[in-house]
């Protein structure tokens, strides 16, 4: 089915169109979700909950954009939601403090796989691995980021900035051996 379809297929409650769409789409904001949270177990809840929503608000999508962007920012939201539940991950940080700014650039990345970066990003600490996929994966601004996740603009630039020389030292290490 197409996504139009879909959506209204999906909007009268229908179950086939419902698993069609879960389907189609599952195993994409599976990837997000486990960007976002380390535990498997953790991510496959976050995107059941997340499908949950999606669900419940189909009827409010207009068409308007991508089905996969729309689906995507209620997945991630769902996934910043469990994650605020369940600890404070951020420290209130000023950019000032942070010592190590580092320059960074494409070509570290050439010749890695993709499952090697996910480990990368999934090596992180928490609050560098959300704010580096919610500002360099995802697209939102700091600002954006400091208003989702209830902490200063100042806080998301210095978790960027750690999660950044975090990677850094990874492949530095990685080229070592």
């Amino acid at each position: 089915m197409e996504d139009l379809t879909l959506v209204n297929e999906c909007a009268k409650g229908n179950s086939k169109a419902q698993r069609a769409l879960f389907d189609k789409f599952a195993p994409k904001m599976l990837a997000v979700c486990q960007r976002y949270l380390r535990n498997n177990q953790e991510a496959e809840d976050v995107l059941q909950d997340g499908f949950v929503k999606v669900f419940q608000k189909i009827v409010d999508f207009k068409m308007e954009g991508s089905l996969e962007g729309w689906i995507r920012r209620i997945i991630v939201n769902t996934a910043l939601d469990t994650i605020r539940k369940n600890k404070k991950l951020l420290d209130d940080v000023q950019v000032e403090e942070v010592q190590y700014k580092v320059s960074f650039t494409d070509h570290q990345f050439d010749g890695m796989d993709l499952a090697q970066l996910m480990k990368l990003i999934n090596d992180m600490p928490d609050g560098y691995r959300v704010v580096f996929n919610m500002f360099a994966i995802e697209g939102y601004s700091h600002k954006e980021i400091a208003d989702t996740l209830g902490v200063t603009e100042n806080t998301s630039k210095s978790q960027y900035s750690r999660a950044r020389a975090f990677l850094r030292t990874q492949l530095e290490l990685l080229e070592r051996d």
